[in-house]
């Protein structure tokens, strides 16, 4: 979802009202790039916004954070011509549930951050959403549905989607980091997200514009 569905990184985001974003969104940039193991850096993030007033997750939302031009149009569209749709994000399930009725995606995987008392706690409930989960969500899906492989699209930016874009038929990667860029079946630079609709061999007439 995040920098590929929304512009933003929401943890990156919320780190600011902590008084915290050059610090996290410097660990965010080494585990996007792969420099880091993603749940290592996840949770060395989160646990630094121990404290933080719960509140403040949809103020952030409010103020912040905003799906990139397209993400609705192609959304809703693969829908409108029977795809499933599924936003699998390794950010928190607090920002990516509105993010995905908003968008009008039909499920979404992601990441639970504890609360008590209304204050986080500095720690992730359950499994980390990480490169594994992506993978195994789309090769799930796509063995439910009973799809071959080249029947199945994956957009991403960075290096967590790596394993998720070389399982899909068709792996994009959108304005992303070289790690990914660099085994991604094509790159998605200077357009907003409805463009991967011409990829779909869906005509502009069929767009369910947003």
């Amino acid at each position: 979802m995040d920098s590929t569905i929304i512009g933003q990184e929401c943890i990156d985001e919320l780190a600011d009202y902590a008084g915290l974003k050059p610090e996290i969104a410097a660990i965010t940039e080494r585990a996007m790039q792969g420099e880091l193991n993603f749940a290592s850096a996840l949770r060395e993030r989160v646990s630094l916004l121990k404290g933080l007033d719960a509140g403040v997750i949809q103020r952030c939302l409010a103020e912040r954070i905003r799906p990139n031009p397209g993400a609705a149009t192609l959304v809703r569209t693969m829908r409108l011509h029977a795809a499933e749709t599924i936003l699998v994000s390794g950010g928190f399930t607090a920002f990516v549930a509105p993010i995905a009725e908003a968008v009008g995606f039909e499920h979404f995987v992601a990441n639970d951050l504890e609360v008590r008392d209304g204050r986080l706690t500095g720690k992730v409930e359950g499994r980390i959403v990480d490169s594994t989960v992506k993978r195994d969500t789309l090769a799930g899906a796509r063995d439910r549905l009973g799809l071959e492989p080249e029947m199945t699209l994956a957009v991403g930016d960075g290096a967590n989607d790596i394993a998720m874009i070389e399982e899909a038929g068709l792996g994009v990667a959108y304005r992303a980091k070289p790690a990914l860029a660099a085994v991604a079946d094509a790159r998605l630079d200077h357009h907003g997200l409805d463009a991967l609709l011409w990829v779909a061999d869906v005509a502009r007439r069929h767009w369910v514009e947003s």
